[in-house]
């Protein structure tokens, strides 16, 4: 059996989430690079050699790489392209675990851009939406398409929570609603709310770069500027993005971190209108406790909890 070797490098910070990223897409085996131990190892075995090549102390230097390996099939290197994205969302959560680059056989992360396309397919989600890769030919009769190149941001269809927060949509959107997505990434759940008959859209992501994927994508769909507004900024802190938002919302969707949701929960209310619905994924299952609780306590009343994969979603009033 064939094996793909990959490598991602990381700060030294970044090596307990990106086993955690790599575990939760199913990858358990990895070998760990620590520049910490490399430099232990040269200070206690000093006796065996008189010179250390600069060029080996300087590529050790603040780097550290998780190495792991995947059969080379297309299941296989769908696992990659899962890993691929989600190390996008680590890298826009956490700049501070850089440079988080994805290497394998000498192909360099850049080279992604491309290469990871082949392996998205239409996907069939709910009762109404099929979700299409822009670079795919599909149509299913009875469903929406909903078509998608997100690029690097992440947002496909293929990821659990994101299937989870689509299915809640086709469930929930039944015509003239008012959206509002935090944490938008290629821009896929506001995108589908439009499609779904929602009348209004308003998205936002703390990467910039995600606004131009989102309007892009909103094009593909049909989707003008005069139903669909895009920004960027930090949701939890940003007084001058949240007085755009302004408020009467049916729905806000926020399929982020379970940490951000945490920060969410408190403040999301006065963006709803009475009844409104509170969107949340993007919860591991080990923070599903915590996630609820902290819902629960902040006056949530938890309507639907859904789970895929090992991840959850809560749909709150």
């Amino acid at each position: 059996m064939d094996w793909l070797e990959l490598r991602i490098d990381t700060a030294p910070g970044g090596i307990d989430p990106v086993t955690e990223l790599l575990e939760q897409q199913g990858v358990t085996g990895v070998v760990i690079d620590d520049e910490g131990d490399f430099k232990d190892f040269l200070e206690n075995n000093k006796k065996y050699w008189d010179y250390v090549d600069d060029a080996l102390l300087k590529e050790k230097k603040g780097v550290c790489r998780v190495t792991f390996y995947v059969e080379n099939t297309p299941d296989g290197m769908n696992t990659v392209a899962h890993v691929r994205m989600a190390m996008s969302e680590l890298k826009k959560a956490h700049p501070e675990y850089a440079p988080l680059t994805l290497m394998m056989e000498n192909v360099a992360d850049a080279d992604w851009e491309n290469n990871w396309k082949a392996f998205y397919k239409p996907m069939e989600i709910g009762e109404r939406l099929l979700v299409v890769p822009e670079w795919e030919e599909a149509s299913v009769p009875g469903r929406l398409p909903l078509r998608l190149n997100p690029g690097l941001t992440f947002g496909t269809g293929s990821h659990a929570t994101t299937r989870l927060c689509l299915t809640a949509l086709d469930k929930h959107i039944h015509g003239g609603e008012k959206v509002l997505d935090l944490g938008c990434g290629s821009g896929i759940l506001s995108i589908a709310a439009l499609r779904l008959g929602a009348n209004r859209a308003f998205a936002c992501d703390i990467d910039e770069k995600c606004v131009d994927v989102a309007y892009e994508n909103a094009a593909l769909n049909g989707i003008g500027r005069d139903v669909y507004t895009v920004r960027w900024g930090d949701v939890t802190c940003d007084k001058a993005l949240q007085a755009e938002f302004g408020g009467e919302y049916d729905m806000v969707c926020a399929n982020i971190v379970a940490d951000v949701i945490l920060s969410l929960s408190p403040q999301v209310r006065p963006f709803l209108k009475r009844g409104g619905l509170f969107l949340t994924s993007g919860i591991i299952d080990d923070r599903a406790d915590e996630v609820r609780a902290q819902l629960q306590k902040d006056g949530w009343e938890i309507l639907e909890e859904n789970t895929s994969e090992g991840w959850y979603s809560f749909l709150c009033r």
